[in-house]
C-alpha cells in the first residue's frame, strides 16, 4: 500500500518509519495500562535508535572509499559504545564498565580478528564492518545480561555469600553459583537462535545473499557460520566479564560491596 502511494524512496522510509513508531508506541500504551512504565527508556530508544541507524547509512557512504585498516578504527569505536551501554544496565559494581569492555573486546575480538585473517569474514567494507557490527552487537547484549543477573543473584544471597565469607571460604568460591548461572541465562538467546535458524528466523544475511545471486545452499550455510560466530564471541564474552567482575563485587578486606537497594 505505502509503496503506491509513495514513489520516492525517501519519503516511503519516512513513512514505514512512522508506520513501525505507531507499533512500537502502541507497545508503551498497552505496557502502561498495566503499570509497566516505558515510556521514558522506549521512546529515548526508539528516537536515538533511528536517528544513530540513518546517520551510520550516511557515514556508510563514505566508509565504502576509505581504506580497508580503517574499519578496525571503526570497529574499536563499536566495542567501545558497546561497553558504555552495557554498563548503563549495571550500577554499583566498581569498575563496571572497563569489566563490558574487556568482556566485549575479548569475546568479538577473539572471532573477528581470526575469522577475517582465515577469510571467513571478507575483508572488504561492506562485509566486515556489518559483520563486525553484529559480533560486537551480540556480545554487549550477552555482557548486559551477564552482568545484571550476575548482579542480581549477589544481591539476593548476600546473605549466604557472607556466610560463606565468615566460615572462611574465599571470595571468588561464594559467588561461584552466581557466576554459572549468570553465563547461563546470558547465553539463552543464542541457543534458542540457533534451534530456530531455519524455522522460526531466516535470518536477513542469508535473504540477502540469495536476492544477490548467491547459491541458496551456500548462503545458507554461511548464516550458519555468522550464527555460530555470534554464539561464540557472546560465550567469551558472557565468561570473561564474569572472571573480571567476581572480584570487583568484594572489598579489599573481603567485604560484600553490593547489597539490594545499594
Amino acid at each position: 500500500m505505502l509503496t503506491r502511494l509513495f514513489d520516492n524512496e525517501l519519503l516511503l522510509g519516512a513513512a514505514q518509519a512512522a508506520v513501525a513508531l505507531a507499533l512500537a508506541l502502541l507497545v508503551i500504551l498497552l505496557a502502561r495500562r498495566e503499570q509497566v512504565h516505558l515510556e521514558r527508556d522506549l521512546t529515548g530508544a526508539l528516537l536515538r535508535g533511528l536517528v544513530q541507524i540513518v546517520a551510520v547509512g550516511s557515514i556508510f557512504l563514505l566508509l565504502l572509499q576509505a581504506p580497508v585498516w580503517i574499519t578496525g578504527f571503526v570497529l574499536m569505536g563499536m566495542v567501545a559504545a558497546a561497553a558504555a551501554i552495557a554498563r548503563r544496565r549495571v550500577n554499583g559494581i566498581p569498575g563496571v564498565f572497563a569489566v563490558s569492555l574487556y568482556g566485549i573486546a575479548f569475546g568479538s575480538g577473539l572471532v573477528i580478528l581470526p575469522m577475517t585473517l582465515l577469510g571467513v569474514i571478507e575483508t572488504q567494507v561492506t562485509a566486515l564492518i556489518p559483520v563486525g557490527s553484529m559480533i560486537i552487537a551480540s556480545s554487549m547484549n550477552t555482557c548486559a545480561l551477564a552482568l545484571e543477573r550476575f548482579r542480581a543473584d549477589v544481591e539476593t544471597h548476600a546473605a549466604q555469600i557472607e556466610a560463606g565469607l565468615a566460615l572462611g571460604a574465599a571470595p571468588a568460591e561464594t559467588v561461584t553459583p552466581y557466576v554459572r548461572s549468570a553465563v547461563t541465562a546470558s547465553l539463552i538467546p543464542h541457543l534458542n537462535t540457533l534451534r530456530s535458524l531455519g524455522i522460526v528466523w531466516i535470518p536477513g544475511i542469508m535473504a540477502g545473499m540469495i536476492l544477490s545471486g548467491a547459491d541458496p545452499v551456500y548462503a545458507a550455510v554461511y548464516q550458519f557460520v555468522v550464527i555460530a560466530m555470534i554464539f561464540a564471541a557472546g560465550g567469551l564474552t558472557a565468561l570473561a566479564s564474569m572472571i573480571l567482575v567476581r572480584g570487583r563485587v568484594f572489598g579489599a578486606s573481603e567485604q560484600l560491596l553490593i547489597r539490594q537497594g545499594s
